[in-house]
């Protein structure tokens, strides 16, 4: 088994959890008592993590609320992943940034992601084929985490699209499985908003595992999304809930009912 993939599931087993808390830190969004500070996504980041680290089996900052600040920005998410890897060196860390280029351009893609923020994982497009994602997918190190059934509302528009007698993102799913995972270091994401196609992915990759979003804010049922997705070790997912976590009064609070909910499910 892949080294990333490994390492995430021995955190499932040290804290019992599948949640991976979302650091979609909007500056706009977080409270007045951190944006005076001299870096106040970062202090934020590390308010949240102190508090739900207990809980939590991954983290996942999406670039864009980094990007979005420009040079200040990038330089707190830097801080934020510094953080994390002294800390808590243990917990798988994912970089929500949906890339994919031509080939070229995903080696510096490749090089800042991995080599330079120290990221484990990177959420990727599949639209340019394998030889374009090659530079990700030869990294054993490291792992690739390929978008198939995503959870906003408009995915259906593509997604759904037939290829012969299959949608588009059942295609997504047996080339991933058949021909791109070759290292075994490659998962797939499928949106807690659409537990059907959930359970027709986890029933086509077998054991691998899925990234799922859509718990908390955007609406996605916990229990039809854990029965649907568990592989045969009642792991094989990493739930991932951001806004509502992050911004709760109360994170440490919040991460737990989400984490002790998903337990439930899992029957263990």
């Amino acid at each position: 088994m892949n080294a990333i993939i490994e390492k995430y599931n021995r955190r499932v087993d040290q804290i019992n959890s599948l949640l991976c808390v979302g650091l979609d830190t909007d500056y706009m969004q977080i409270p007045e008592r951190f944006r005076h500070k001299h870096a106040p996504q970062f202090a934020f980041n590390r308010w949240v993590i102190e508090n739900t680290h207990a809980c939590a089996a991954a983290y996942k900052p999406n670039l864009a609320f980094y990007e979005a600040r420009g040079e200040q920005g990038w330089r707190e998410l830097g801080l934020t992943m510094d953080y994390l890897h002294n800390e808590h060196p243990e917990i798988l860390t994912i970089c929500d940034g949906k890339r994919a280029d031509i080939g070229s351009t995903n080696v510096g893609y490749v090089q800042g992601i991995f080599d330079t923020m120290g990221f484990d994982a990177v959420t990727l497009h599949p639209y340019l084929g394998q030889e374009a994602l090659r530079p990700f997918l030869e990294r054993e190190d490291k792992a690739c985490i390929i978008l198939c059934r995503t959870s906003n509302p408009g995915a259906s528009e593509l997604q759904d699209l037939q290829v012969g007698d299959k949608a588009l993102w059942q295609v997504v799913a047996e080339k991933v499985r058949d021909e791109w995972n070759t290292r075994g270091n490659c998962m797939l994401v499928v949106g807690a908003t659409y537990p059907a196609e959930l359970a027709r992915v986890r029933a086509l990759v077998g054991e691998m595992t899925l990234l799922v979003p859509g718990l908390g804010a955007q609406g996605g049922d916990v229990e039809k999304t854990v029965r649907a997705g568990l592989n045969h070790d009642c792991k094989g997912l990493i739930l991932n809930a951001s806004r509502s976590i992050i911004y709760a009064e109360d994170p440490a609070q919040a991460a737990q009912t989400l984490r002790d909910t998903i337990n439930r499910h899992r029957r263990i």
